[in-house]
């Protein structure tokens, strides 16, 4: 059997947009590296002025600061939404902890906080980690959730133990480890920010290569493997990418809340859409605007840590794409089905009216409004309302124009053609419907109509066709009752 490289089995359109995260890239890496302090600071000025002063990038510390968030955020996103399409949010908290251990030792190196050590202990700490999870799940019983999870607890607790231990330590109150607890990205500094954008290049340049091996082993990894692909070497190469954004994202946002920036704007990307070059840039964008409304926020907040407010951000983000996203979020649902309850309505009156012409032996086109709230069991008011909503859809147009008759009942209407039509089509659907339950799964005659009223709206054409067929072409229902079609029922 011959397979492919080149389109992989899974939902998501296999293209990227490449050009534009490089793009991306090239305007962030553009910045000025000098030293920074702090990004909020007590002022007697006005919010609006340091507003004014952080837009407008006057200081070098909101440059790094902002720079610095920006690519966290642009790293973060991307990597972020692997995780989130393989389900493995809890490996994002599982590095991000793990990782700790590696920090202390790398200051413990040569007692300084010189970021290319700590990058590269916090890095070798996370990499064991996940292998230690690798090794637990593959020679105990255990799940990988309860893996990743006393993985998790136990670096976080040795971290925690050396990092105590070094804040005791002679040189421990200068050492600045706390800020890699809740982060602050005041103390990023020119190393720190060559750092970031190296590994923010790196992440992209291995994405940019091996995209369509990445997307392959995300949604079906046996697939990948059929196809030749090494994909636990793709697996661990990936974790290592993780890694490295988990480490280059403590100074900013911090061993407790780095998983969050590492999900949130890939989940809110997530429900936005179901192509995963855009799921890609989505998360890259809602990660950087995360990190610039932290960086601002904190600012305004005079020094409070940045972290939380950039997981903050990223948690409004993921609000907006939840209430607002076009498929699933909460507020187009709740008008998808106003409009459904609103078209059922509309077509609930077409069938009455095709009854009252049924009644009359289809010699009578014109009714009065009485005559339907009769059919339709209901008060004069709602029949008003449903006629007008007819009107408006240009499904009926009123008889008589005598304003006294219009208020009394005795107003008179008829269905235009496309009302007439859509009338048809749906007592076909109701009828066709009886007719397949009571052959095919043998229901009873009287218990038929209930389950016919709620699919009526929801056959389509194509499945219509499907059911004449299969019922070859039936003229009546299980009551012996016409069953309108196209060419049987003109106006």
């Amino acid at each position: 059997m011959k397979t492919s490289r080149n389109k992989p089995r899974c939902g998501f359109d296999c293209r990227l947009n490449w050009r534009a995260l490089a793009s991306i890239l090239g305007i962030l890496v553009f910045a000025s590296v000098s030293q920074a302090a702090k990004i909020g600071y007590l002022t007697e000025t006005s919010w609006q002025e340091q507003a004014i002063e952080f837009w407008t990038l006057q200081q070098p510390s909101v440059r790094m600061a902002v720079l610095g968030t920006v690519l966290i955020g642009l790293c973060c996103g991307i990597l972020g939404s692997f995780l989130v399409v393989r389900k493995l949010s809890l490996l994002g908290d599982t590095l991000s902890h793990a990782v700790l251990p590696g920090v202390a030792a790398g200051f413990l190196w040569n007692a300084s906080k010189d970021p290319w050590v700590i990058f590269i202990g916090a890095t070798a700490a996370g990499i064991l980690g996940v292998a230690l999870v690798g090794w637990i799940k593959s020679t105990t019983h255990l799940k990988e959730d309860s893996a990743m999870g006393m993985v998790l607890a136990g670096f976080y607790g040795l971290g925690i133990t050396m990092t105590t231990m070094i804040q005791n330590m002679a040189m421990g109150n200068k050492s600045g480890l706390d800020k890699f607890f809740f982060g602050q990205a005041s103390a990023f500094n020119g190393g720190d920010i060559q750092l970031l954008g190296i590994i923010s290049a790196i992440t992209i340049l291995v994405l940019l290569f091996f995209y369509k091996e990445f997307l392959t082993i995300s949604f079906d990894a046996g697939f990948a493997k059929g196809l030749g692909m090494p994909a636990q070497t793709l697996h661990y190469a990936l974790m290592a990418l993780l890694a490295f954004a988990v480490v280059v994202s403590l100074q900013a946002v911090g061993v407790v809340l780095v998983s969050a920036l590492l999900i949130t704007p890939a989940a809110a990307a997530f429900l936005l859409t179901d192509r995963m070059h855009w799921m890609l840039l989505l998360a890259a964008l809602f990660g950087m605007l995360a990190g610039v409304l932290g960086a601002f926020i904190s600012y305004l907040s005079n020094d409070l840590p940045t972290g939380p407010f950039i997981v903050l951000g990223a948690t409004f983000i993921f609000l907006l794409a939840i209430y607002l996203g076009p498929r699933h979020g909460i507020l187009p649902k709740m008008l998808r089905r106003r409009r459904q309850r609103k078209r059922i309505a509309l077509e609930n009156t077409l069938k009455a009216v095709f009854h009252l012409c049924e009644h009359g032996h289809f010699e009578r086109r014109v009714f009065e409004l009485k005559e339907l709230a009769q059919e339709r069991n209901t008060n004069l008011k709602s029949v008003e309302r449903e006629v007008e909503n007819l009107i408006k859809a240009h499904m009926a147009k009123v008889e008589e124009k005598d304003s006294h008759l219009e208020m009394s009942g005795q107003a008179r209407f008829r269905l235009t053609s496309s009302g007439w039509l859509r009338a048809c089509e749906i007592v076909r659907n109701h009828r066709l419907w009886e007719l397949y339950l009571t052959n095919a799964a043998h229901y009873q005659v009287d218990h038929v109509h209930d389950d016919a009223e709620e699919i009526e709206h929801l056959l389509g054409e194509q499945l219509v066709k499907r059911l004449e067929d299969r019922l070859q072409n039936p003229i009546t229902d299980p009551h012996g009752r016409l069953i309108p079609s196209r060419e049987q029922v003109t106006v």
